[in-house]
């Protein structure tokens, strides 16, 4: 993590005491958050970020900033005063008020963000299973959640076992996604990742992957997977806002052979297009906008 961080409107110093058990969002996990690619100091797909932390919050009665604008213009603050130009963010709201502990008078949520050097994830992801880690016909499937303990036991369980990740298996047997990531499969020149209704977070590079990246003779849709299919696809690939698209290597109990084309394809195509939104908003002198 970097020197700074953003809390509400100020940016301090991340050793400051800033926190108050009587935050009841900290102590139960009551919040939303998002992670974001700093990319020359834009804040990439950032309006889609926002949409999503917004309509998760307004299902989970967490208080949120009502502009845009507002929560952007101070990330772009924290971004200069970081000098993380090229970073990842972690942007959060937490409930301050409710329940019998609540201690906090004055503000309904704190805006909270970091920002971190972005990680190396490597050439592939070595994936475990984690059968019935998703319940898909809970209402809350898909909403990301402040409270992240279960995605990180997972998580912490595959790496134990010498994976670098986990495929989170539903209740009805269905691939749903990873602890932090999306999932792919290629067959050909189809390419396939499961519909929101197995459980799955609608990630953002998801998104952008089903709606605005084009790679030509690649197509891209939704539909349900079972372990089967990923073991007779030509590729399988994981993505998230720090992973771009990252090709999966081996799957616990699984035979694969990665063997196709359609991925890299997509992955050039995803560069491209995040180049373009960059270069569209200044490229590094966005963080100006944050003075």
């Amino acid at each position: 993590m970097h020197r700074f961080v953003l809390h509400n409107d100020e940016i301090r110093e991340c050793s400051d005491k800033l926190l108050s058990p009587g935050q009841v969002g900290l102590l139960t996990g009551w919040g939303v958050f998002s992670t974001i690619r700093v990319s020359r100091g834009v804040l990439f797909a950032f309006e889609r970020h926002w949409a999503r932390m917004r309509q998760d919050a307004a299902l989970l009665r967490v208080p949120f900033p009502s502009d845009a604008d507002y929560m952007h213009s101070r990330l772009l603050k924290l971004v200069r005063a970081n000098r993380a130009e090229n970073a990842t963010l972690r942007v959060v709201v937490v409930r301050n008020r409710g329940g019998t502990w609540e201690g906090m008078e004055g503000r309904e949520f704190d805006l909270i963000a970091l920002t971190a050097d972005p990680t190396d994830w490597g050439a592939g992801a070595r994936l475990a299973i984690e059968p019935k880690a998703r319940f898909a016909g809970s209402p809350y499937a898909g909403t990301k959640i402040l409270s992240w303990a279960l995605n990180m036991v997972s998580l912490e369980k595959a790496q134990a076992r010498g994976f670098d990740e986990a495929v989170l298996m539903n209740e009805r047997g269905e691939v749903s996604e990873c602890t932090s990531a999306n999932i792919f499969v290629a067959e050909g020149s189809q390419v396939w990742t499961p519909p929101l209704d197995s459980g799955c977070l609608p990630g953002v590079t998801r998104q952008l992957l089903l709606s605005e990246v084009h790679a030509e003779e690649v197509w891209v849709g939704e539909k349900g997977l079972r372990l089967e299919d990923l073991e007779r696809a030509d590729e399988v690939f994981i993505t998230s806002t720090t992973r771009d698209l990252l090709p999966v290597v081996e799957i616990q109990g699984l035979k694969i052979h990665p063997r196709g084309e359609a991925r890299p394809r997509l992955a050039a195509a995803y560069q491209r297009y995040l180049e373009a939104y960059v270069a569209a908003r200044g490229g590094a002198t966005a963080a100006q906008e944050g003075n």
